[in-house]
């Protein structure tokens, strides 16, 4: 595998931000890892950071490098700080960042595959929200979308958060003071408008801990979804909002993604 830190400069943000990226290499002779390529251009997971974190956490935090030696896929990790994966009221436009500017820039630095069916997108909690949104709303770009601890209803928190003084003026920083219910930033509309479309919809893969202050989050949207025509597996199980329970769960992930033969 190559690893590759990149810093690049965004159009859309106005400065210079990074990825990190990890790209299939075939080896022989390589001790401990069993590495192989499926071809020029690569499949490619997206995978998301959550609030806290930055493009290296996934790479810090788990062995996603070694998980996917033996897939002959990339991982593209981007870089979105406490952006939410949206277009912020006062701020950075992650949404444009993330859903066009980057995998365009991606496939400009690097061999990946524009294919939707070589693409995916996953990610924790402020990622797992990202990903699922990149999923209903570009799904003629994702063949598959997962959630892992995801920030799914987050019309309801940004209403109705846990502690309002730390957490109400950052929402309305990234989301405006409107109620974002039945908008785009709104998961559970999303997953209504796509089932209404004629036009492809993605596989999805939820999990969460039922220890996790998110758990109800995703109760919320497995319920909304199982209202609907897409195609949703979920797992859950004891877990809480760690990296323990996530680097255990996107082997999971893995070996759930449909890719081709």
């Amino acid at each position: 595998m190559a690893l590759i830190e990149c810093r690049f400069y965004s159009e859309v943000l106005g400065l210079s931000t990074s990825m990190t990226v990890i790209l299939p290499q075939q080896t022989r002779t390589q001790i401990g890892l069993d590495n192989v390529t499926r071809g020029e251009l690569h499949p490619t997971l997206y995978l998301l950071h959550g609030l806290s974190d930055d493009d290296s956490i996934w790479l810090r935090r788990t062995s996603i490098e070694r998980y996917v030696a033996s897939m002959g896929i990339a991982v593209v990790m981007p870089q979105v700080h406490r952006g939410f994966y949206t277009d912020m009221h006062q701020g950075g436009k992650y949404w444009t960042f993330i859903s066009e500017e980057l995998p365009a820039l991606a496939r400009s630095f690097f061999p990946l595959s524009g294919k939707r069916e070589d693409n995916f997108v996953a990610g924790l909690s402020m990622g797992g929200y990202g990903a699922f949104k990149l999923g209903l709303r570009k799904p003629e770009m994702f063949a598959a979308a997962a959630s892992l601890s995801g920030a799914l209803d987050m019309a309801h928190h940004t209403l109705n958060w846990e502690d309002p003084a730390q957490k109400s003026e950052e929402y309305k920083r990234i989301f405006g003071e409107e109620d974002i219910a039945g908008t785009p930033e709104d998961l559970l509309w999303l997953l209504q408008e796509l089932d209404r479309s004629p036009g492809p919809k993605p596989l999805l893969y939820q999990c969460c801990g039922t220890e996790d202050f998110l758990y109800q989050d995703n109760q919320v949207f497995r319920q909304a979804c199982a209202e609907t025509s897409l195609s949703l597996t979920y797992d859950e199980g004891p877990g809480e909002h760690e990296w323990g329970y996530w680097d255990a769960k996107i082997r999971d992930v893995l070996a759930w993604l449909p890719l081709s033969k």
